[in-house]
């Protein structure tokens, strides 16, 4: 994934961290902070883990994918531009000449040292295997008419910073994320390539592949398109920040949007506290703002009305791309001074003139998009409306053919479930699946108790939030298509904006600060909402308010006491064949703020993050997260920091039941600052493995293992 906040910023300015460049972060609110002290076991695995790659000075390790004879694949996104050629440039590449065994052990590769020198600091390193390119950033394709990752307007006009002023999340195909390969042959040596692309607009390439007889992979990027500039997904309203997803039972690629920019209120806040305290001043987040000029400019706004008594709105800085993604629908270009793209290169280019022709609806973001008929001339994308709306980082289909577990981005979010009422691809239209949404409940009272989260399972039941027909969120989500950004102003504010435009947005700011944004769905309805489910229960509210759950999930989830507490859930994945007793894994970036301080979850600190699993049961569901990886605390010691996960980002279950383990880390006490890809093989008899002082496994420790755990016992620290 990819995101920006405020302590990233302090490190590169606005215009270099939202505009010409994007770095990774791992990014909480106290990430790297002092005060997370030396917490009991951590690190800590209840395994093996090896380190298998190293990645170039400025990216994450993203999109893992492995093909069916073993060889492993990822994303370069957002390389430092001062690495050296071709690491300079985001791709995506694969290691040649290594494949995994699959056979379900890490004897099958050499762990890779720890990147020493410049030089090896500079590219993607991988144990006994060379990392070759299938494709970077802005290649051309299609026949020249596109370029790799890019989206176009609908006359066909690059969305860059090169033809306008404004904010894209980051440089046009610089992000390049989840990948995913379709095959169209038994023995999986061809097929199709899809890859998302995180930027606003989103983007999803498919990339014809095939193996030669040397074991090669090659791309046809001659007949690769971006599926972004295709009619049938810009007639969804398209897609923003494609982050990781998953590779469906049915074969297809589905692709999640990580909608940052969804929080009506920011952490913990809800909509109820707004109502309590009689205005939104210090708790609102950003959707408010998604229609106001210039949205993405609404953080340096407040600080200039409120001054010391400002509060940062919780996903501002994912309102960048807005207006590049109301080009990409069509709308006229009212806000930039020149048509020239020499011109729009200059930020003062990009006005705070309303635009009031089309404007994308903001209920058509942040949705879990399958990428149906993938080998036809043009795929046929579907958004599962009816599975919630959220900063998805994945979904995780289940063998059922029926649930699906996701994760939401960022701080005080959600995991969240869908149960379809059929099989989904029984539906021989997608637009009738029907299902119920849930969101987690921690119901044991140990999860509260300030203990070292490698000796605390989170028992977990599910809160039904709603029953509805794809068909059925699509068209509540309809009634808010047409809003623009003149509605936020004349909606708003007495002044005419067309008299003194200043002075209306900061009227107009101010009030749906004070009072909500009245163009969407009010803090009035999710209330009412809310007490009718508290009172009737889920199935029992009135008809117009049964979509709230579904547009607004994190506000709804939140105001019925379901715990919205997780910090960065970034990853989830089973093995593909996954059955009861199989397990689901769930990657928590880190474990701090909302997790450790208020609610539900009070776990002690650890910066470093927590991989959970989770036993599936005879009907899918899932009832408690086990630890089974934890990361170091943000005060450890690169001897301690090294060898170990750090804010871990995508998961990716092989398989033979490992777990490729990426990182998009903060560098803590490590030695170097490049981020890591790491497989874990999970303990063989299920026990968590403490160890001694030399690393070696005490046999008193492991035997009273599940002991401790369960007591909240304490075993003191132990290395990866």
């Amino acid at each position: 994934m990819v995101e920006f906040t405020r302590r990233k910023l302090m490190a590169t300015s606005v215009a270099a961290a939202l505009g010409a460049s994007v770095s990774g972060v791992a990014g909480g609110r106290g990430a790297g902070s002092p005060e997370d002290a030396d917490t009991a076991r951590a690190p800590w695995v209840n395994g093996e883990l090896k380190r298998f790659s190293s990645t170039a000075l400025g990216a994450e390790v993203t999109g893992p994918f492995v093909f069916e004879d073993g060889t492993p694949l990822y994303s370069l996104q957002h390389p430092s531009r001062d690495n050296p050629a071709p690491y300079d440039r985001s791709g995506i590449g694969y290691f040649s000449g290594f494949q995994f065994s699959l056979d379900g052990n890490n004897d099958d590769f050499d762990e890779l040292s720890i990147p020493q020198t410049n030089e090896e600091k500079g590219v993607v390193r991988g144990a006994d295997a060379d990392y070759e390119f299938l494709a970077q950033e802005q290649d051309p394709i299609n026949g020249g008419t596109e370029r790799l990752g890019v989206a176009q307007t609908p006359d066909g006009r690059d969305i860059t910073q090169d033809e306008f002023a404004g904010t894209q999340y980051g440089d046009a195909a610089y992000n390049p994320d989840c990948n995913q390969f379709v095959a169209t042959n038994e023995a999986g040596t061809e097929g199709y390539l899809f890859t998302n692309w995180e930027n606003s607009p989103g983007n999803v390439s498919r990339i014809p592949l095939s193996q030669d007889e040397d074991g090669e992979w090659n791309a046809d990027l001659e007949n690769a398109i971006n599926v972004a500039n295709t009619e049938a997904l810009r007639d969804l309203g398209g897609t923003r920040i494609n982050c990781y997803g998953d590779l469906s039972p049915w074969n297809t690629m589905i692709s999640s949007e990580e909608n940052y920019s969804h929080p009506r209120v920011s952490l913990t806040a809800t909509v109820g506290d707004i109502e309590e305290k009689g205005t939104g001043k210090g708790l609102v987040g950003a959707a408010p703002f998604w229609n106001r000029p210039n949205p993405n400019e609404i953080q340096e706004a407040v600080e200039g009305y409120y001054g010391d008594d400002a509060w940062e709105i919780q996903g501002w800085w994912s309102l960048t791309g807005l207006e590049f993604l109301a080009y990409y629908l069509g709308a006229e270009r009212v806000d930039q001074r020149s048509d020239s793209a020499a011109d729009s290169a200059d930020e003062e280019s990009n006005t705070l003139t309303p635009i009031g022709d089309c404007y994308p609806n903001p209920y058509r973001y942040g949705y879990h998009v399958d990428i149906r008929e993938p080998t036809a001339e043009t795929p046929k994308p579907v958004k599962y409306y009816v599975m919630g709306r959220a900063a998805w980082e994945a979904p995780d289909v289940q063998n059922d053919l029926r649930t699906v577990y996701g994760c939401s981005d960022g701080d005080s979010k959600g995991i969240y479930k869908f149960v379809a009422d059929e099989e989904i691809p029984s539906y021989d239209d997608p637009m009738d699946v029907a299902g119920t949404l849930y969101a987690p409940k921690v119901t044991n009272e140990e999860a509260a108790k300030n203990l070292p989260p490698a000796n605390v399972d989170l028992e977990l039941e599910w809160m039904e939030l709603g029953h509805a027909t794809n068909a059925e969120v699509e068209s509540w989500i309809a009634e808010y298509d047409d809003v623009t950004q003149e509605d936020y102003l004349e909606t708003h504010a007495d002044t005419d904006w067309r008299e003194d435009l200043d002075a209306a947005v900061e009227e107009a700011d101010r009030e749906v600060i004070e009072n909500g944004n009245r163009n969407y769905v009010t803090n009035e309805e999710i209330l009412e909402w809310a007490e009718q489910y508290e009172s009737e229960g889920p199935d029992g509210v009135d008809e117009e308010l049964r979509k709230v759950p579904f547009l607004e999930t994190r506000a709804a989830a939140k105001e019925v006491g379901a715990t919205i507490e997780f910090n960065k859930a970034e990853g989830v994945d089973s093995v593909d064949d996954a059955g009861p007793s199989d397990y689901v894994y769930f990657a928590i970036s880190e474990l701090n703020d909302d997790m450790a301080e208020v609610g539900d979850v009070q776990l002690e600190r650890v910066d470093g993050g927590v991989v959970y699993r989770g036993k599936l049961e005879d009907d899918y569901d899932v009832s408690t997260l086990e630890p089974v990886i934890v990361g170091p605390d943000a005060s450890d010691p690169a001897d301690v920091a090294n060898d170990a996960l750090i804010n871990v980002d995508n998961v990716y279950v092989m398989d033979d039941g490992r777990v490729l383990c990426c990182e998009d880390a903060d560098q803590f006490g490590r030695s170097y600052a490049n981020d890591c890809l790491y497989v874990y093989d999970p303990a063989t008899d299920g026990q968590g493995r403490a160890t001694d002082e030399t690393g070696d496994e005490t046999a008193d420790e492991a035997g009273n293992e599940a002991s401790n755990r369960a007591s909240g016992g304490d075993e003191g620290d132990s290395g990866c």
